[in-house]
């Protein structure tokens, strides 16, 4: 099993950036896809963006191209979404989660972070 876990979140305003790390613990991170999610209150969880295991493919969901990145670092065993030019609507609980093939539904990843927060103050 792998264990992923958020760093990186925290307040940032309009216009500003933040990082969010997912590192993992058990078994190492290469061996899966990964995908970061968020939840909003009173919203669904959506995906953000997404990783194939060699870090090749990406996907990013159509409200952050151009403003986010997701990369990784398996020699770090890490994945990093760069989050840039944040909006308010940005603001929502943000998580790691690690599967078999990147993929827009919940359940088709096995594990999960416990999420961190990013607020976005206008």
């Amino acid at each position: 099993q792998v264990q992923p876990v958020e760093s990186g979140g925290g307040l940032a305003q309009a216009g500003g950036s933040l990082r969010l790390s997912c590192a993992a613990s058990g078994r190492p991170l290469r061996n899966y896809a990964v995908a970061w999610f968020r939840q909003a209150p009173g919203k669904e969880r959506e995906l953000v963006a997404g990783v194939n295991r060699n870090g090749i493919i990406t996907r990013h969901t159509d409200s952050v191209k151009g403003r986010f990145i997701i990369s990784r670092s398996n020699a770090q065993n890490t994945v990093y979404l760069q989050m840039n030019s944040l909006k308010p609507e940005d603001t929502a609980v943000y998580y790691c989660a690690a599967g078999n093939v990147v993929d827009e539904r919940t359940y088709m990843y096995d594990y999960w972070g416990q999420g961190t927060q990013v607020t976005v103050s206008s």
